[in-house]
């Protein structure tokens, strides 16, 4: 179990800590930043309830309605929602990069918790992969929602355009996401270009958020 335990949890505090590490202003209080990682853990469970009933009910019955609505929509509302209520009113978030450290703290928290379940019923053979797809992918989708959500609380008009690309934006590519794994019987010819963009697409938003808390800093944002 042990093992099971370190394999679920180190990819998320590694990939946690890179984007942690890359805050050039005010570090996070790990307070909050541990607080934000359980909320996200916390929310695998009524996620897991919900997704449930929606397969029970036959609600979703297609590929393309469990990538999009029973995973995508739900996951990603869930995590704004906590980033939105718990998050973005906190006094710490007080520069745009900030949002990036935030949206990445709630995502691993989920995919930690959905990666130590998975460990504990399907092995800990699958832990490699499981941490170079579901792992890196939720910390992106965190990063993505991040930073427009810190670019939405510090811009000075557009805020709620920005707000809601946060959930529109991940919702959107954790659907195609799952949508490759679900529908695509060579998914592995599909998936390795999407992840390639994925993580220049986060990267690129990580860079962004510095030069925006760059302009903040100097006071021209």
């Amino acid at each position: 179990m042990l093992v099971i335990l370190s394999a679920g949890i180190a990819p998320g505090l590694a990939l946690l800590s890179y984007f942690y590490l890359k805050d050039h202003y005010d570090t996070e209080p790990l307070s909050v930043v541990i607080k934000a990682f359980i909320f996200g853990a916390c929310l695998v469970f009524p996620i897991m309830f919900l997704q449930y009933v929606l397969q029970a009910e036959n609600i979703v019955g297609t590929d393309f309605g469990h990538a999009f609505l029973s995973a995508s929509l739900l996951e990603e509302t869930f995590k704004w929602l906590i980033l939105i209520y718990a998050i973005y009113p906190h006094v710490a978030f007080d520069e745009p990069y900030d949002g990036i450290v935030y949206g990445a703290s709630v995502s691993l928290g989920f995919a930690t918790m959905e990666n130590i379940l998975y460990l504990v019923g399907n092995g800990v053979e699958h832990a490699f992969t499981r941490a170079i797809l579901p792992v890196s992918s939720h910390a992106l989708f965190g990063v993505i929602m991040g930073y427009y959500i810190g670019k939405g609380k510090f811009a000075k008009s557009k805020k709620r355009a920005y707000v809601l690309l946060a959930l529109a934006i991940p919702f959107l590519l954790h659907g195609i996401y799952d949508y490759i794994l679900l529908a695509q019987k060579s998914w592995g010819y599909w998936i390795l270009p999407f992840m390639v963009f994925l993580w220049w697409l986060g990267l690129k938003k990580v860079k962004m958020a510095r030069l925006l808390s760059d302009f903040h800093a100097s006071g021209s944002l």
